[in-house]
């Protein structure tokens, strides 16, 4: 599903306008954004959980030529689906 047909998804669901439903998730995306940038976790109970993790420095290696690198550290964004989430892809 793409942004267009989700924001198509929200405007028919809750009768507002097109540009109104992309106005509504474009601030939800920037405020997860914001949120998880400040190292702030978000939940949303029955949907799921977003939240940040470090990731430790490691070694990898070049798939071309086989020389061995460093991979830094780093924060990344991670999402754990919450029950209610998980139950309806059940179904």
């Amino acid at each position: 599903m793409t942004k267009g047909e989700i924001v198509a998804s929200i405007a028919k669901g809750t009768k507002l306008t097109k540009a109104d439903s992309e106005r509504a998730l474009n601030a939800f995306i920037d405020t997860v954004k914001k949120a998880l940038k400040k190292g702030d976790t978000i939940s949303l109970v029955g949907f799921g959980t977003f939240s940040v993790t470090k990731r430790k420095a490691r070694k990898g290696r070049n798939p071309q030529t086989g020389k061995e690198l460093k991979i830094p550290a780093a924060k990344v964004p991670k999402f754990k689906a919450g029950k209610g989430l998980k139950d309806a892809v059940k179904r």
